[in-house]
């Protein structure tokens, strides 16, 4: 009998993209079970790799450029351009994968402030994309090394920051404290005729308990005292952006249950840009570009359109994904939750293989994931596990699967000695 197995990863930060993660895991698979029917289906969250993903997908084509990155310096940058003819009718759409410009990759480890660091780069590519022609933005939010709520790119579109001294506010999320105003006279007029859509983690706030700066600040190299002053300085943005750039009338809301992380996101109705799902995405980029009118998606809902996943999880004996790490994080929007809730439908089991596995990773049992296991077989350095990432990948792949082809021996073994009935 043949297995169908389904590979589905995500890609591992600054080492593997999905494609690759996928093919390490087939390799892996194949020296166990040569004759597996794999269906190799690499996904994106709006990280690293989206731009490029999508462009495969939809016959698209990526455009190279030079941007600011999150530092202030130029950084090789790229966005991408689909449809407007050919084999893929419609508008031309621009995909702007934030990562690509404004991502924690790019930022050294000696300069990992996110008070500092900028979305500058990302209203850049906005604007590229515009004069490129593009009507359609797609804007992929993930991994992000900043968490300036988007103020650098809307600087970099037109608007303009000041303080009550009316002089302009700095580029950084340790700036926003001070902000007094923002004139968006200035934004680029384009804007208003281009439909903006963000694909989003809606699981992501700009404030309060939850906010972006308390949960992902120290990843980003925020100490205790630092996350707080973020933290302030988001406050501020959300009640400035709303004062100055939201509709002076909002329309009421239509009567229904409390809407939570789904399509409510892109109902359209104005949002709270403190607390509404989607507005903390990498570093508060989701409420900057909110403000301007754009849609907050859910990520899945927008990036795996046209894959058909369902579909091809469900004809699968089972499926392989994975992600750099394993840990309380991951049940809240991560694309191994996302895979085993999908597959767990069509009851499918899953098997999660992670580089690290952190505290909290038990919980990805409630969502569908029947087993995970760390790909290191021995303790290394970060440097030497990301070297060898697609090495381990296949032989933590082919481990499991040998494991899995014992536990099924048992199993018929036992049946064979099983008393009648």
């Amino acid at each position: 009998m043949t297995h169908r197995i389904a590979i589905a990863p995500s890609g591992f930060k600054e080492s593997l993209s999905a494609a690759r993660v996928a093919e390490a895991i087939a390799v892996g698979v194949r020296r166990v079970i040569p004759d597996a029917d794999l269906d190799l289906i690499p996904l994106v969250d709006g990280g690293e790799g989206t731009a490029e993903a999508l462009a495969l997908a939809g016959g698209g084509r990526l455009v190279p450029c030079t941007a600011t990155g999150p530092v202030g310096d130029p950084v090789p940058s790229h966005f991408a351009l689909l449809g407007g003819g050919g084999t893929t009718p419609g508008p031309l759409t621009a995909v702007v994968e934030m990562a690509a410009v404004a991502g924690l990759a790019l930022v050294p480890p000696g300069l990992r402030h996110p008070g500092a660091t900028t979305t500058y780069g990302v209203g850049e590519l906005i604007r590229a994309a515009l004069d490129a022609g593009a009507r359609r933005i797609l804007i992929g939010c993930g991994d992000s090394g900043t968490s300036d709520g988007g103020a650098g790119a809307l600087q970099a579109l037109g608007a303009r920051l000041t303080d009550r001294h009316g002089r302009e506010l700095r580029r950084g999320g340790g700036a926003l404290h001070e902000l007094e105003h923002i004139d968006p006279s200035g934004l680029d007029p384009r804007l208003a005729r281009t439909e903006l859509l963000v694909a989003c983690n809606p699981y992501n706030v700009l404030c309060g308990k939850r906010g972006v700066a308390r949960v992902f600040g120290p990843q980003k190299g925020a100490t205790p005292a630092e996350v707080e002053l973020l933290s302030a300085g988001l406050e501020r943005w959300a009640a400035v952006l709303t004062r100055d750039l939201l509709p002076a009338v909002a329309p009421e809301p239509e009567p229904g249950p409390e809407p939570g992380p789904g399509p409510a996101l892109a109902t359209g109705v104005p949002i709270d840009l403190r607390t509404a799902p989607g507005t903390g995405a990498s570093g508060g980029l989701g409420a900057g570009l909110a403000a301007m009118g754009a849609r907050l998606l859910p990520r899945y809902d927008v990036l795996l359109d046209g894959l058909d996943l369902d579909a091809r999880l469900a004809r699968a004996d089972f499926v392989i994904t994975a992600e750099g790490a394993l840990d309380h994080q991951t049940v809240r929007g991560k694309i191994p939750a996302e895979v085993a809730r999908r597959a767990q439908a069509s009851g499918v089991p899953v098997l999660v293989l992670a580089g690290t596995i952190g505290p909290g990773a038990q919980d990805v049992r409630a969502v569908g994931v029947d087993a995970y296991s760390a790909i290191l077989p021995a303790p290394m350095t970060l440097v030497e596990a990301i070297g060898r990432s697609g090495e381990l990948l296949a032989d933590a792949a082919e481990r499991a699967l040998r494991i899995m082809a014992l536990g099924s021996r048992l199993g018929e073994r036992a049946g064979r000695y099983a008393p009648s009935a």
